[in-house]
């Protein structure tokens, strides 16, 4: 049982060890809009497109920006390791 706190626990850190924001909301806006979506299969009133496509969007917007910060990080450090001339 503690794997698997850590590793949930591990899904919201950055790279650096700290809690991440842009990870959390993407992950409950991901798991929301699959919950939504679940829940349209047995109810009769539709989830408009509209709400879809925003859940959708800040899904993709928040987990793309926590992988472009992990990248640009990455590219960061490896020039502050470059000696000075």
């Amino acid at each position: 049982m503690k794997k698997i706190v850590n590793w949930l626990t591990g899904l919201l850190k950055d790279e650096k060890g700290t809690p991440s924001s842009k990870r959390f909301i993407g992950i409950v806006s991901g798991l929301s809009l699959c919950v939504a979506l679940f829940i349209n299969l047995f109810t009769e009133h539709p989830v408009e497109m509209g709400l879809i496509n925003a859940v959708t969007a800040l899904a993709f917007g928040a987990l793309g920006l926590a992988s472009v910060d992990k990248i640009w990080a990455k590219g960061h450090g490896s020039n502050s390791e470059l000696p000075n001339e």
